[in-house]
């Protein structure tokens, strides 16, 4: 009977070490998901600042259709 609750408890052990591991790998990826958002919303602010003090094309030229 004991060892019966040893090798039920032992299952459910590895069971809960799988789910840790996977839960880990979606948080690795959502990080790095999360970084690459970040770094692209960065480059488009940076790039709305450009244009608004005076960036190329400023507002200054005619539009290519003109």
């Amino acid at each position: 009977m004991t060892e019966d609750r040893f090798i039920e408890i032992e299952i459910k052990l590895a069971h809960q070490e799988d789910l840790v591991e996977s839960l880990n790998q979606m948080v690795y990826e959502q990080q790095k998901r999360m970084d690459k958002l970040e770094a692209l919303c960065g480059a488009l602010a940076q790039h709305i600042r450009d244009g608004a003090h005076g960036g190329p094309n400023a507002g200054n030229e005619k539009p290519p259709h003109y």
